[in-house]
């Protein structure tokens, strides 16, 4: 890979499950080593709970705040806040519970999970055509209500 200077209207912008999602950097980019995602995640949006073994995600919260929810509870996010979910599985999701815009900057290692987001967009929203584009990427999906369990 070659220095690069990406400005910030370049990369793919995919529109998943109400968010806006950008590729920065994709992984074909980097040899599939990782990929840069920055989402832009409306009041009331974000995954539900979800899990990938994997990858390793790092998000860097830009502007807003979202509640991150893993099995050690849910925390709340503010600009420049980072939350860190590692490689192994570890169950998460995050959502915007104010009333404004987040912007969030998402760095995955490996590389792979931008594939899997722009897979997804052409889902619309269709769940069985989701879960089966999440195992082929293997990452598993909980229902809205798994935290309450």
């Amino acid at each position: 890979m070659e220095p690069t200077l990406i400005s910030p209207q370049s990369g793919k912008t995919l529109s998943i499950m109400g968010g806006s999602y950008r590729i920065v950097i994709s992984s074909k980019d980097t040899n599939h080593e990782y990929a840069v995602i920055e989402m832009v995640v409306p009041p009331g949006g974000g995954p539900n709970p979800h899990a990938h073994k994997d990858f390793h995600e790092s998000f860097h919260v830009l502007e807003g705040e979202v509640e991150f929810t893993t099995a050690n509870g849910t925390v709340t996010a503010a600009t420049g806040t980072t939350i860190v979910i590692p490689k192994g599985g570890a169950v998460h999701n995050f959502k915007n519970k104010s009333d404004k815009l987040a912007r969030l900057w998402c760095t995955v290692v490996p590389g792979g999970l931008d594939e899997f987001f722009e897979e997804a967009e052409a889902t619309h929203g269709d769940i069985s055509k989701l879960e089966a584009i999440s195992n082929k990427y293997g990452q598993v999906l909980l229902p809205p209500d798994y935290w309450e369990k």
